[in-house]
């Protein structure tokens, strides 16, 4: 009785604990849809897919120009005021115009351009028009993706996060028996149009209670202030998603198309066990660091979720290296090399882990040249670190930078954030 009584006390183990039980749910049904990818499609199709969802990824982003965690974090700083948050709702929703409109354009007339380069074919050029058409979906759903963020709604974005993963899953299945390659694609590209109608069921009447539909002004304010974040966002997603493309590209060109699709395997197991983080980050730490002023309370409350995540990620990531065989024999059989990138790929994820936490000090008190600063050195060291030991340790070269470069960015955003609060 004790341990439950002490996450029910403790909301961060609560998060922590309601989120676990999805992410098994998740990851059940990942595992079998990784591996009858991995079987019908091998590991060209893996290294396909691993191209569209960089894509996709980055269009996440851009279609509502980035501004997500200003999104999560003026909700969380706004919630009792109406006012405020109908400003702040008026103001996203015209950013998301902007950003949806030049995402259409630029994907439905350079398609044939966009295919040639993430495929080395214009096969796919119509799948790039589908996923154009589906932008205005992804950008709403990302800006009422924050809402709930921001009001740490996190009971209600586990019961979205799995219906929309589990419908979206099923679509995947269906669509590969059918269309093949094709089909997977083309379930990726609509995915979104799932996603929202799944929030708008759960969550609409929560929506209604704090934004008013019926006008849409732009704020001055909330603009220049919304404006950092897509700054900060351009740089950690969509140059982010446009390096992993590269360093797959990479790879296609120096060894094969098919270790190209082992290292998106291994990137893919590393995403199924991190997102684990994903909602930790923008429900708890970038509301809770939004409301910290002085340097002790931001320590005491760094020490609190690295003393709550950290040994958890530790116990998980050994179980996960302990288990590497099995892992690769269920989900990517016959994927030579895959289990020999595990030890560098968990280390650097550890690293990521430790270091993220940290970082989002910048994007609760909007220091965009910070920000900018350590995710393009973050970028550029994995790069650069990567195409240096590509040649020299095949494959292996991309995971060992991965760890290289989250130790030095850890320790370059350590130095900045101590900074920060040494000027006050």
């Amino acid at each position: 009785m004790k341990i439950p009584e002490k996450i029910r006390a403790n909301l961060l183990l609560k998060m922590t604990s309601l989120n676990g039980v999805v992410i098994a749910i998740r990851l059940l049904f990942s595992i079998f849809i990784q591996r009858l990818l991995a079987q019908m499609l091998g590991e060209t199709g893996v290294s396909k897919i691993g191209q569209f969802r960089n894509l996709t990824n980055m269009l996440v982003s851009f279609s509502s120009l980035g501004i997500f965690n200003g999104v999560v974090k003026y909700v969380a700083e706004y919630k009792e005021d109406q006012k405020q948050l109908q400003r702040l709702f008026s103001t996203s929703f015209l950013f998301v115009l902007i950003g949806s409109l030049c995402s259409f354009v630029i994907l439905f007339c350079g398609a044939s351009i966009i295919s040639e380069y993430l495929f080395a074919t214009t096969n796919f050029t119509y799948v790039i028009k589908i996923l154009s058409i589906c932008i205005p979906f992804i950008g709403i759903q990302r800006v009422f993706n924050g809402v709930i963020n921001g009001l740490s709604a996190y009971k209600r974005l586990a019961k979205i996060e799995l219906i929309s993963y589990l419908l979206s899953s099923l679509l995947t299945v269906i669509f590969l028996y059918l269309y093949n390659i094709d089909g997977v694609l083309v379930a990726i590209a609509i995915a979104p149009i799932i996603q929202l109608i799944t929030l708008l069921f759960v969550f609409f009447k929560v929506l209604k209670e704090y934004m008013s539909f019926s006008t849409l002004k732009l704020s001055r304010v909330f603009s220049k202030n919304l404006f950092g974040f897509v700054l900060m966002s351009f740089c950690s997603t969509i140059l982010l998603n446009y390096v992993e493309i590269g360093i797959r590209s990479t790879l296609i060109q120096q060894i094969s198309e098919h270790d190209a699709g082992v290292w998106t395997a291994m990137t893919n197991i590393s995403k199924n066990y991190m997102v684990f983080s994903g909602a930790i980050f923008s429900m708890y730490v970038l509301p809770k660091f939004s409301s910290i002023k002085l340097k002790k309370d931001f320590k005491k409350e760094l020490i609190y979720i690295y003393k709550t995540l950290l040994p958890l990620f530790a116990l998980g990531m050994l179980l996960v290296y302990l288990c590497r065989e099995w892992i690769v024999n269920l989900i990517y059989p016959n994927f030579e090399g895959l289990e020999t990138l595990f030890k560098w790929q968990l280390m650097g994820d550890f690293m990521k882990l430790a270091s993220v936490v940290l970082a989002h000090q910048f994007l609760a008190k909007k220091l965009v040249a910070n920000f900018i600063i350590t995710e393009i050195l973050s970028l550029v060291l994995f790069y650069g670190f990567s195409y240096y030991l590509i040649p020299i340790f095949g494959i292996k070269g991309v995971v060992i930078s991965h760890l290289i470069r989250y130790i030095i960015y850890g320790l370059v955003v350590f130095l900045m954030v101590n900074r920060y609060f040494d000027k006050d």
